[in-house]
């Protein structure tokens, strides 16, 4: 379908909401000419009220005159003058595409590149445009697959794709208002409902009688009834609108595959699922490492450092991008009727039928050059995108420093269940020298009957019982000692890439090895919470405040 005919599809549909709405006021209209056809009266009054009530919405729904216009994400817009590679790229590949470039870049922290145009007349003027691109994809794509992914969105200005959009999100944002406002009449009157029973039931309290159950069935439903009107539009108006969706990203395959190359198109559409996950990963485990400690990476690596999460892990995304093409092949969820965008499965197997064209080897390096200056858009981009309230948190001097700081607060916050019984045994608080201490008055036993306990556990008895509850007290007791030897500034952690943090304890060991302070901890440990504990090699190991009892 061509832009004309899919623009003239837009705003049938935009009319629809109109008349659907005259209906529905014609409608009100009618209730209100029969009722007063058969005489005045409190109930004549009462149906009026109500149906001036349930006109409001969708006179202020069809009265929305302006299309919303959209909100720029966190991002940090760079000019010419601030990148000249990336914006001469962008021009590129523009005219290569046979459209306009866009007006603004923005450059943003997600996994994602955009498009988007603030047209004027509902899409039937031009208007400036906005490229969005996310950081992590200069970071984790090279410069052929990064042109394929702008040559893509660029397929959506050719296609006339993002001017259609003032006519469908104005349909989309207005069905939206009346329903909103219809849940939330509903709402209110539930409410009011419920706050009405409650206050009469709290009088029969005090008079001695018994409370009612509340019950608000049916109060609100002639304005959900009204929502569900509206809902049923809005479902059709998205299935229409969003019919072609695919066949639009299809096409704008075939634009990127043309300017940028089948190789690198197809390149581009597997990397950018295994950086996505990878980028979750990494802002979970590593960008976010020192929040419990309140403190930020080095400035600049809180993006930054993705790319050294990367470096280290190749082979993973990897291994992902090499499963994709058999994904078409293997029972997949259904595609949602609302979802504008195909697998991406579907998108490689179809970019990769292509013939060659011979350009496998083009722009291998980094997108990230493309940049004047990576270091200072990195931390450029921080103080645009991340929080005031994380901005003012003070910077490590490197990961390690990260690392150790979130250790130290996570250990110092852990309440382990074994800290829970031991308070609720002894009525103290709980710390490891009174723990030590139930241990060598023989009490450990009967401390370990608070564990919170499997049914089975609860009911064994002697051997049986020690066994079910050893492996919870040595976990427990693991995690205490070591936030001791934390709060004594005795333990660190070496970072890594690549897996875990592992722990160094005192005497130098990394804990990845059979014999020194590990294996030390270890054996002290299951001494401790034996069938006969012993607390002297434990003692041993620990800080001097600790060692005596």
């Amino acid at each position: 379908m061509g832009a004309t005919l899919r623009a003239l599809r837009a705003l049938v549909l935009l009319l629809g909401f109109y008349l659907l709405s005259l209906v529905l006021l014609a409608a009100l209209a009618g209730v209100d000419v029969l009722v007063f056809g058969w005489g005045h009266g409190p109930l004549t009054a009462k149906v009026g009220f109500v149906t001036v009530l349930l006109a409001i919405p969708v006179v202020r729904g069809m009265l929305m005159l302006r299309t919303p216009k959209g909100e720029d994400p966190p991002g940090l817009p760079v000019t010419d003058a601030d990148e000249p590679r990336l914006w001469a790229l962008v021009r590129e590949l523009a005219a290569a595409a046979g459209t306009r470039a866009p007006d603004r870049i923005l450059l943003t922290g997600e996994v994602n590149a955009s498009v988007s145009e603030e047209p004027r007349l509902l899409g039937l003027l031009p208007g400036p445009r906005r490229l969005t691109l996310g950081v992590p994809l200069l970071i984790g794509l090279t410069e052929a697959q990064l042109r394929s992914v702008l040559a893509h969105e660029y397929g959506h200005f050719t296609g006339g794709d993002t001017r259609l959009s003032a006519l469908v999100v104005r349909g989309r944002v207005q069905i939206g208002r009346v329903i909103g406002q219809f849940h939330a009449k509903a709402d209110g009157k539930v409410a009011a409902d419920r706050a009405r029973q409650e206050r009469a039931s709290a009088k029969r309290v005090a008079k001695g009688r018994k409370a009612k159950e509340i019950d608000t069935t049916g109060v609100g439903a002639t304005y959900r009834t009204m929502a569900r009107i509206y809902t049923a539009y809005g479902k059709l108006y998205l299935r229409a609108s969003l019919s072609t969706a695919r066949g639009q990203e299809y096409a704008a395959d075939l634009t990127a595959a043309r300017i940028a190359g089948r190789d690198a198109t197809a390149s581009a559409l597997r990397e950018i699922p295994a950086l996505s996950a990878s980028h979750d990963f990494y802002l979970d485990s590593y960008a976010t490492l020192g929040l419990q400690a309140r403190l930020l990476p080095p400035r600049g690596e809180f993006f930054g450092g993705f790319g050294r999460l990367l470096a280290a892990r190749e082979p993973e995304p990897a291994k992902r991008r090499a499963e994709l093409p058999e994904m078409p092949e293997m029972p997949e969820m259904p595609v949602g009727p609302y979802d504008s965008h195909p697998p991406i499965a579907d998108r490689v197997r179809r970019i990769e039928a292509l013939p060659a064209d011979g350009r496998a080897d083009e722009a291998r390096g980094a997108a990230l050059t493309l940049l004047a200056d990576p270091e200072r858009t990195l931390g450029a981009l921080e103080d645009a995108v991340l929080l005031d309230e994380l901005l003012a948190c003070p910077r490590a001097a490197g990961w390690e420093e990260l690392l150790n700081a979130s250790m130290a607060a996570g250990l110092s916050a852990t309440q382990t269940p074994l800290h829970r019984a031991l308070t609720a045994y002894t009525g103290r608080p709980a710390t490891l020298s009174a723990l030590l201490d139930v241990i060598d008055d023989g009490r450990l036993w009967r401390l370990a009957e608070r564990l919170p306990l499997s049914e089975v556990a609860a009911a064994a008895k002697g051997r049986a019982f020690r066994e079910f509850v050893r492996p919870v007290l040595l976990r427990s007791l693991r995690t205490m000692v070591l936030a001791e030897f934390s709060a004594c500034s005795l333990l660190s952690w070496e970072f890594s890439w690549t897996g875990p943090a592992t722990v160094r304890l005192p005497g130098g060991d990394t804990g990845t090895g059979d014999a020194g302070p590990e294996a030390d901890l270890d054996a002290a440990l299951q001494a401790a919470v034996a069938d006969h504990p012993d607390t002297g090699r434990l003692r041993a190991l620990l800080p001097s405040a600790v060692q005596n009892v």
